[in-house]
């Protein structure tokens, strides 16, 4: 009887150890919390709300779809992560210093605490580029290529797990290749500033036609984005804001959708259900727009700024979250 209560009892452990290898355990403690609740999502696969005790500490286990990268949000800030089903990870974070505070300990923290340096060296990057992007071509690549470099050799002797190391090494590349097609375009910018800007006739969500003359005598402020565009629609709030304090000054706000015309009903029902103001239009062939391909435009979200005779004052406006256009605007009309 005995011996038969011990393999049951060894049974059950094993159960317990196998069921626990297909779960993430995840726990910690967040000093000066902002919020009741940490989020965990991935895309549209995953979504998994953490709560906190009046600690600010949590635990919990639960099973992901696959390991991958996840996004931590603590109800202000935002965090990278690297999950794999059998990790066991903890998390200490003061929210007043998010990015500089955070550490992991436990299974896979190699992983995370390699993300939440990188991240650190990513936003001291992001300071810098301003400056770079002022430099001519064989500076801002000379740049560009040292970060790429720096990042690789990092990630080399990081010693994370190869499909970490494998996502992060695509992300490299492709950051590099972004930031080249940005300089790229913010060049064709600024050597149209100060010109008459090419103009436009798209369909508008009201009905019928619109052209850019048709704004003749009024600032133009203009917001180029897509339905499917998370960035874009993380301005959308911004921008209603911008046009509400704005709403009775000389200027107006146009949107214009790069979507291909197989979305243009998504389009058409995105507007309509957000509520979008200003004047809302479908650009007549997505990116190969005649009015699209003269700005350069090839990444979005795309904010650009033209005066009263119709010349460009920003090809690459400041964006509606940025405190930069408010102050522009101020100016302009002077508030």
């Amino acid at each position: 009887m005995k011996k038969l209560v011990i393999l049951l009892l060894f049974a059950v452990l094993s159960i317990h150890a196998q069921d626990a290898s297909k779960m993430v355990s995840f726990e910690g403690k967040i000093a000066n919390r902002n919020s009741d609740s940490i989020v965990l999502a991935s895309g549209k696969n995953f979504k998994k709300t953490l709560r906190l005790n009046k600690r600010g500490q949590f635990k919990d286990a639960f099973e992901i779809p696959s390991d991958g990268l996840f996004q931590l949000f603590d109800g202000s800030e935002t965090t990278m992560l690297f999950l794999k089903n059998g990790y066991d990870l903890k998390l200490t974070m003061d929210a007043k210093s998010f990015d500089e505070s955070i550490k992991y300990e436990g299974k896979g923290s190699v992983e995370n605490n390699y993300l939440a340096k990188k991240a650190l060296t990513d936003e001291a990057f992001e300071k810098d580029l301003d400056f770079l992007f002022t430099e001519d071509e064989t500076a801002f690549q000379a740049g560009l290529n040292k970060k790429k470099s720096d990042d690789l050799a990092a990630l080399e002797q990081a010693g994370v797990d190869t499909s970490l190391s494998q996502m992060l090494t695509a992300m490299i590349q492709q950051e590099s290749m972004m930031l080249s097609q940005f300089y790229a375009q913010k060049k064709i910018a600024e050597k149209m500033n100060g010109v008459a800007s090419p103009s436009f006739n798209f369909e508008n969500h009201k009905g019928g036609m619109t052209k850019l003359e048709d704004f003749k005598g009024k600032y133009v402020y203009i917001d180029v984005w897509a339905t499917w565009c998370a960035p874009c629609r993380a301005e959308i709030p911004h921008l209603k804001k911008i046009e509400e304090k704005y709403h009775n000054d000389n200027i107006v706000f146009v949107s214009i959708s790069v979507d291909t015309q197989k979305d243009h009903d998504k389009w058409k029902k995105f507007v309509s259900e957000k509520e979008l103001g200003g004047v809302q239009l479908f650009a007549d062939n997505n990116w190969n727009s005649d009015f699209i391909k003269a700005y350069g435009i090839n990444a979005i979200p795309r904010f650009i700024l033209i005066g009263p005779d119709g010349k460009v004052i920003f090809a690459d406006a400041p964006r509606p979250s940025s405190a930069t256009l408010d102050s522009t605007l101020k100016e302009f009309f002077n508030k």
